[in-house]
């Protein structure tokens, strides 16, 4: 997402209109929209504009931060304080008020408000984000929405939003348009390991900055680095911080288990080259600005359901290859960018599409 405070035109601009169109008439859509092509922070208020003083828009995100940053962006784009028009509530942080009616919200929020009101009373629009995810409690969102609209809501509308979902299947299941709307991504020039590295991550990232920097100019545009998880990074910022201050690097973090200051300061402007240490947060939930280069440990964790001991526990495994594509585009924004891969091209060839 661009600034407020900068705007550009974004590449879902001109079909904002037919967007709209669409959800009206058919009642549902699909709508796949490459990273940077506006779809988290335009559709959905254009979505409440169609909908007049029908109900809200409830938009679900897969993790508070994203949430909490889209509504931030939305209202000052309109002008107002988040809390007012457009507000979000996630868990144990709500910024929402009587006059609220676009609210981003994580996906149990909505599992929430369906055990206390399964009509889904003031509601107008429910829209899925980065449904491509697939999170336990977004599939029981689908699937509650889709049988309220079948029954006693066929009123309700629905949206799922994603960037590289397939969206063939769904599309079938639900009987859905479907608009697909390319982003705004230049060329990203791709360097590999040329063998399996047995150091610890963090060894791996402060070779590769030291690399990037060897030359003593630091690369132009924000560095963002992918890692599995808080751990990694607490240990990536104790390798990296000798190489930051020699070198005349700014180190920040972002996962969603930051308070939001700390946060927000991940993402703000820095006069020196930043180096953003950050989870899959950051790969389809948040733009952060400025990146032109990324450094992919090709890993993530996620949190998995055993159907033997129904225990909820966090699992790192190797990410797809379209979350790989997804992390490069990251460096193409602003213009051709690099991403370092610290694994091997025949890795990333083995592992699954999606």
């Amino acid at each position: 997402m661009t600034s407020p405070a900068n705007p550009q035109p974004l590449p879902i601009e001109p079909l904002l209109p037919q967007i709209a169109d669409e959800v009206r008439e058919a009642g549902m859509l699909i709508l796949q929209a490459e990273p940077g092509a506006g779809k988290t922070t335009r559709v959905p208020a254009v979505l409440l504009e169609d909908l007049g003083d029908q109900g809200e828009v409830w938009v679900l995100e897969p993790r508070r931060l994203a949430a909490r940053l889209a509504a931030g962006w939305v209202a000052s784009a309109m002008g107002q304080a988040p809390g007012e028009l457009v507000g979000w509530q996630v868990r144990h942080d709500t910024k929402a008020g009587p006059r609220t009616r676009l609210r981003y919200v994580t996906e149990g929020i909505l599992a929430a408000r369906l055990a206390s009101d399964p009509d889904l009373r003031g509601i107008g629009v429910v829209v899925l984000d980065e449904f491509h995810e697939r999170h336990l409690d977004g599939d029981l969102a689908l699937a509650m929405v889709v049988h309220l609209r079948a029954t006693r809501r066929p009123d309700l509308r629905l949206v799922v939003m994603s960037a590289t979902l397939d969206c063939g299947p769904l599309a079938r299941l639900l009987e859905a348009p479907v608009m697909e709307i390319p982003g705004r991504v230049h060329p990203v020039e791709i360097s590999w390991a040329t063998r399996p590295d047995p150091a610890p991550v963090e060894e791996q990232v402060a070779q590769a900055l030291s690399s990037l920097t060897r030359e003593g100019q630091p690369p132009p545009g924000a560095v963002l680095v992918f890692l599995p998880g808080a751990a990694e990074i607490r240990r990536t910022l104790r390798a990296c911080r000798r190489l930051a201050e020699d070198r005349g690097l700014d180190l920040a973090v972002l996962h969603g288990s930051l308070p939001p200051d700390e946060q927000h300061r991940a993402l703000a402007a820095s006069e020196r080259t930043k180096v953003i240490l950050a989870t899959n947060v950051a790969e389809s939930s948040v733009t952060v600005p400025g990146v032109r280069v990324v450094i992919d440990a090709g890993v993530e964790r996620v949190a998995s359901d055993s159907p033997w001991s129904g225990i909820r526990s966090l699992e790192t495994r190797p990410i797809s290859r379209a979350s790989a594509t997804q992390r490069a585009g990251r460096a193409g924004r602003l213009g051709p960018g690099r991403c370092l891969r610290l694994y091997t091209r025949r890795d990333h060839d083995s592992r699954p599409e999606r």
